[in-house]
């Protein structure tokens, strides 16, 4: 099988047939005959869903395990292994929808994890608790994330993503880690600690590595499976399909260790989760994916060009005056940030459902909602610099 030809359904063995139907939607091959079995599909999500949970939970700590007995140091595992390990799910199934040829996935997956991140991971953990940020994130590393997403976002603005492109975000994952490393002494308190627990012995170690990776693959190429199949079915396109229910099930470690860490009076580690993650979703896994893609490219809907990117680089660039707000994210604004996933969820399924009501929902979105939410930021931004010069 062509792994560049997933558009014809007679070259997906892995869907398993069912009553045909016509498709209507534009980003559909509406010349084929295509298949609607939205049980089956819906099964493979949510096992594949679990599956890249239990091999993300194994992953890291397998890794964790064989980094302490190699002598690596404490901080150079949190940089890399435990970072990466929440972010686990998004890679494979970004990696693997690119070698099949599912660029939309792919690229999809990868954006709407972050939005996902921002909105609901980061609106949930703030209505757990209200999150105390820390300067450093202030500081340094959200306008790293913001300046990151635009230059992704122009990157793709081509409507495809270059190897070069990609080998280019991957030495930026090089010079990120190299600069946490050197200024890690900077914040000494701030520092990821290791526990005791995650020593293991090296068959221990190895087993959890090994099985963590068998579990992330199989996962990963079932969810993918999965979500082709009901954008087929639904008739839907697989963009759609990875920013929604891809991009959400992909995202639940985040969310789990994000919730978690801030029900314990964690802060810094459930936000610190959210913005390293965004990070390495477009450094590393969008960079892997670029050079996986080889000299065909990384191919970019351009929907997503016009819509998706913008609105991901504006999620964060909002974090930043929340975050000024006394260096607290407070229930009220966890609670904007989950409310505005909800009206792009909503677009999203006016979009490919009432298509005739879309043009008047964005038009109240952008006459009423982004006005209200703009006045907000800044009235919060206001108040923090009068309370600071108090």
């Amino acid at each position: 099988m062509s792994a560049r030809n997933l558009g014809n359904p007679s070259r997906r063995p892995w869907i398993t047939p069912c009553r045909q139907v016509t498709v209507q939607n534009p980003h559909i091959d509406s010349s084929a005959a295509l298949h609607r079995c939205p049980l089956p599909s819906a099964i493979e999500i949510i096992v594949g869903i679990l599956l890249l949970f239990g091999g993300g939970e194994l992953f890291v700590g397998g890794s964790t395990a064989v980094a302490l007995l190699f002598g690596i140091p404490q901080i150079v595992i949190g940089l890399t292994v435990v970072s990466l390990g929440t972010s686990a799910p998004e890679l494979f199934v970004s990696l693997i929808s690119t070698i099949q040829g599912g660029d939309d996935i792919a690229v999809s997956n990868i954006v709407g994890s972050n939005i996902f991140n921002v909105l609901v991971v980061l609106g949930l953990s703030a209505l757990v608790v209200p999150l105390r940020v820390k300067s450093r994130l202030i500081r340094r590393d959200v306008p790293l994330l913001l300046g990151v997403s635009m230059a992704v976002w122009g990157m793709a603005s081509g409507g495809r993503i270059t190897w070069q492109a990609g080998l280019a975000l991957l030495v930026g994952t090089v010079i990120n880690i190299v600069w946490e490393m050197r200024t890690a002494g900077e914040n000494p308190d701030e520092a990821d600690d290791i526990d005791e627990n995650d020593r293991a012995t090296p068959a221990v170690a190895g087993a959890k590595l090994a099985g963590g990776l068998v579990l992330l693959v199989v996962g990963s190429q079932i969810l993918v499976k999965g979500a082709t199949a009901a954008a087929v079915g639904l008739g839907v396109s697989q963009t759609v399909i990875g920013l929604t229910i891809v991009a959400a099930g992909t995202s639940m470690p985040e969310l789990v260790t994000s919730l978690v860490a801030a029900y314990r009076g964690k802060a810094d580690l459930a936000i610190g989760n959210v913005v390293g993650s965004n990070l390495l979703n477009q450094l590393v896994i969008l960079g892997l994916c670029g050079v996986a893609s080889g000299g065909a490219g990384l191919t970019v809907d351009p929907v997503m060009v016009n819509r998706d990117f913008p609105i991901m680089v504006l999620t964060t660039l909002a974090c930043l005056p929340i975050f000024w707000t006394n260096g607290v994210i407070t229930r009220l604004e966890g609670g904007i940030l989950v409310g505005l996933y909800g009206l792009y969820l909503v677009e999203q399924v006016l979009t490919n459902t009432v298509t005739s009501a879309v043009d008047e929902f964005r038009f109240v979105a952008l006459v009423v909602v982004l006005p209200v939410v703009l006045v907000f930021l800044v009235w919060q931004t206001l108040r923090w610099r009068q309370e600071r010069h108090a």
